[in-house]
């Protein structure tokens, strides 16, 4: 399984508004409930079952579509698991001297491709630079959410 993180500030200089934890949390659970708004190149996104703390969605991006179970550890984590597909992607708030984090960690097993293998690596490394975007658009659209008063 090939993995990664990436932490970002949640308020570097200069951002505008600021965003509190609350904030960020408010928009990942929205962001798990209809992802389209926060996730560039997804075309679908439909809630199929829901429970307490947690949903089960199926999502269609990038040509492909995948069912993910959400679960929410309320105030701090989202964790997405890829269903029948092995994987996971966690969307975690913490804190720190600077203020809120946000951490986008991801697992991912590619059909076809020996774990740990270069290949692994290389199908990873070539999907990083979308993950690492996704969290400045959540973060950005987090942003004007709360700038238009819809947090």
């Amino acid at each position: 399984m090939f993995t990664l993180s990436h932490a970002v500030e949640v308020n570097p200089a200069g951002a505008e508004p600021v965003l509190a934890a609350e904030d960020v949390w408010r928009g990942l659970v929205m962001k798990a409930e209809n992802a389209l708004p926060f996730v560039p190149g997804m075309s679908r996104c439909d809630i199929i079952e829901r429970g307490e703390n947690w949903l089960l969605r199926e999502v269609e991006f990038a040509g492909d579509t995948h069912r993910e179970r959400i679960s929410f550890r309320a105030p701090v984590q989202v964790h997405f698991e890829r269903v029948g597909e092995g994987g996971f992607i966690e969307n975690t708030i913490s804190s720190s001297d600077h203020g809120p984090l946000l951490t986008f960690t991801f697992g991912l097993q590619f059909p076809g491709i020996e774990p740990g293998s270069p290949a692994e690596r290389e199908r990873g490394e070539g999907m990083k630079g979308a993950y690492i975007g996704a969290v400045a658009a959540t973060l950005s659209r987090v942003r004007e959410m709360k700038r238009n008063g819809e947090l």
